[in-house]
């Protein structure tokens, strides 16, 4: 059994955050462990008020587990001060993880900064280059490149400046452009374009973490970084088309889909 670390918020629907990527790691077949940065009050409508874990219990959370066992994969999301930038820095300098994923996580789906914009200088100077695959959406990408990213020619082009930052690859998401939901991955060699047909539904809340965790499961359990995101990409087009039509607004992606079906519930309910 693989064993896959996960550095991120806490998504009180259960959605998105730790508790999307731990459903994630399940789905995949590896073992799943935490490092909480912080918990959030928030439900499919938006995210209401976060509450940041001070840097010293971050550090001790990420330490204890890597004292204890070998870890095979690390996914790091939500990280939303400079304070909390600096002790994971400092803790995977120590530890020196292999197959790291960057989901950079700035603004929610309802608008809330969950990434302070003092912070963004420090995430890209420190932990981006310590990440093997950075996996921004095209908002996120436009923060850490300075561009205007309307088309696929222009994701290629910040794909580049982001790789120029030290990262080894990129794969910079489409699901805010205006034409279908195509990624770009680029690893310093090659381009690769990942395209899907956009899926009607409403229910995406927790895609970019979903993405993101399935991609260190893949690592985790052996794959190269293109063959992860293939598989990746795979799965989280399966999870937004079994999405869940829970809450009052951006419903959950179908992470445990196989399971659900197993358990006899019916999606055409």
């Amino acid at each position: 059994m693989k064993k896959l670390l996960t550095i991120a918020g806490s998504d009180s629907i259960g959605g998105a955050g730790i508790e999307a990527d731990l459903k994630t790691f399940c789905a995949l077949g590896v073992y799943g462990m935490c490092v909480i940065t912080a918990v959030t009050a928030q439900n499919t409508v938006g995210v209401f008020d976060v509450r940041e874990m001070d840097a010293d219990i971050i550090k001790k959370q990420i330490d204890c587990v890597f004292d204890d066992t070998e870890v095979d994969a690390v996914k790091i999301g939500m990280v939303s001060s400079q304070e909390i930038i600096d002790a994971i820095a400092s803790s995977l300098k120590r530890w020196n993880p292999k197959n790291v994923v960057l989901d950079p996580v700035m603004i929610s789906k309802s608008g809330y900064y969950l990434l302070k914009k003092d912070a963004i200088d420090a995430l890209k100077k420190k932990l981006l280059p310590m990440a093997d695959i950075i996996t921004p959406n095209i908002p996120e990408a436009c923060e850490l490149t300075g561009m205007n990213i309307e088309g696929i020619e222009d994701m290629k082009e910040a794909a580049k400046k982001i790789v120029d930052m030290g990262v080894k690859a990129v794969v910079v998401k489409g699901g805010h452009s205006v034409e279908n939901a195509t990624d770009v991955f680029y690893d310093g060699n090659e381009f690769l374009s990942l395209p899907q047909e956009r899926i009607d539904t409403k229910n995406t809340h927790g895609t970019g973490c979903t993405y993101s965790s399935a991609i260190a499961s893949y690592l985790g359990r052996g794959l190269s970084l293109k063959d992860a995101v293939i598989n990746a990409k795979s799965y989280i087009t399966e999870a937004i088309k079994n999405s869940l039509e829970i809450g009052k607004g951006v419903g959950p992606v179908g992470h445990l889909v196989d399971l659900y079906m197993k358990a006899g519930i019916d999606y055409e309910d």
